[in-house]
């Protein structure tokens, strides 16, 4: 999958866009936009041999999207009940998931129907039922888990979706309330009880961008690293399981320092990194550092506190060495839903920041001093885009 730089990037809203001549691309489209608008040519397009595959995948497309929010809560309920870890092992039989999961067996079953339906569970022999192909990767994988339950509250805070998008304030809004830092200045006079629930959050769901990160770029040969906004450590934790001699730093906020340390020791890497408390947006970085990396950070804030937050890395960062950006970017070739559309609207409700494309973050790196910047090439990109910039 590639980056394409998105018709926004760069665009002014103005007045006088309406009063611009159209191109003939313009007028060619809007010929398309009359002609599949008209009810007589979707029913001819529906009957035509030929373009009866494409009316069908089109209409079929567009019923995905009214009845997206059911697809998504047959998943949640399938997540609510754990179905996947229990049909892990053996194929069951309708009672015996009715049983677990404590519903009716008629009720049961239409479960299980929408669930084969969305390849999530699959019919086996003598009419039992196992996982399907978008079903057995979910068994133990915490971090998806862990994302489906909160989707929770963002579902509440899209169930009017325009008042969403108008409201100016950032009041009553169920993901805000989970992310706090988002809404006051001073996030480093946090108590460990603010912070926990999002904080353990972001710790079980950053472990698949780490195994990512470190399969697909190397740091052989690195010396220290520092995590910045890297929660409880979880990322540390990871190099230091891969790389035995790379000094690790972790900061965050004290709050979640608090929590990141007990987390370590429990892992066993409590002496292999060294834990900093303060607010990136207020305080300077440890210096000398071969490696910060940012993950999952800049989407989360506005541009100019991301150009803030960059000027403060860049003297973090020791002579030769380089920064990694790792999280969702817009314009992704094929995954445009994810950073266009899920973290376009998550970030709303959050109340700040959004998912860039490749274009805005190397000019925003520019900006802050960083002269070389190149994309690296992820497995999935879908979640895990990857920068890597030097001064």
């Amino acid at each position: 999958m590639g980056v394409r730089e998105s018709a926004l990037d760069g665009v002014t809203v103005s007045s006088q866009a309406a009063d611009l001549p159209l191109t003939l691309s313009d007028r060619l489209l809007a010929w398309r936009d009359r002609i599949q608008g008209s009810e007589r040519f979707q029913r001819w397009a529906a009957s035509f041999p030929l373009t009866r595959p494409i009316a069908l995948a089109r209409s079929r497309a567009l019923f995905d999207l009214t009845a997206g929010f059911v697809y998504t809560q047959t998943l949640t309920a399938c997540v609510e009940i754990g179905l996947f870890e229990f049909l892990a092992d053996t194929p069951r039989t309708l009672a015996e998931v009715a049983s677990h999961a404590n519903l009716p067996l008629e009720e049961t079953g239409r479960l299980l129907r929408a669930a084969m339906a969305l390849k999530l569970v699959q019919g086996r022999s003598h009419k039992r039922f196992g996982n399907g192909p978008l079903g057995a990767p979910m068994i133990g994988n915490t971090a998806v888990a862990r994302l489906i339950e909160h989707n929770a509250l963002l579902y509440n805070d899209l169930s009017n979706p325009v008042e969403l998008l108008r409201s100016a304030g950032n009041r009553n809004r169920q993901v805000l309330d989970a992310f706090p830092y988002t809404s006051v200045s001073n996030p480093e006079s946090f108590n460990r009880s603010v912070v926990e629930e999002y904080s353990r959050l972001m710790a079980d769901t950053v472990e698949p961008i780490a195994r990512e990160l470190l399969d697909t770029y190397s740091l052989d040969g690195v010396t220290s690293l520092l995590d910045v906004g890297g929660g409880e450590g979880s990322f540390c934790a990871a190099v230091a399981a891969r790389y035995l001699n790379i000094k690790l730093g972790l900061f965050d906020l004290p709050a979640v320092i608090e929590g990141a340390r007990p987390r370590l020791e429990k892992m066993g890497f409590e002496g292999r990194v060294t834990c900093y408390g303060g607010n990136f947006h207020a305080d300077a970085l440890p210096e000398g550092h071969q490696v910060i990396t940012l993950l999952r950070v800049l989407l989360d804030h506005d541009d100019a506190s991301v150009l803030k937050l960059l000027r403060t890395v860049r003297p973090a960062v020791a002579k030769g060495g380089r920064v990694l950006i790792v999280e969702p970017f817009a314009g992704v070739s094929g995954a445009e839903v994810v950073g266009d559309v899920y973290f376009g609207f998550y970030l709303r409700a959050m109340g700040r920041g959004r998912a860039r494309t490749v274009g805005e973050l190397r000019a925003l790196l520019s900006q802050a001093g960083f002269s070389s910047v190149r994309v690296v090439k992820t497995r999935y990109p879908v979640y895990a885009g990857m920068l890597v910039a030097e001064p």
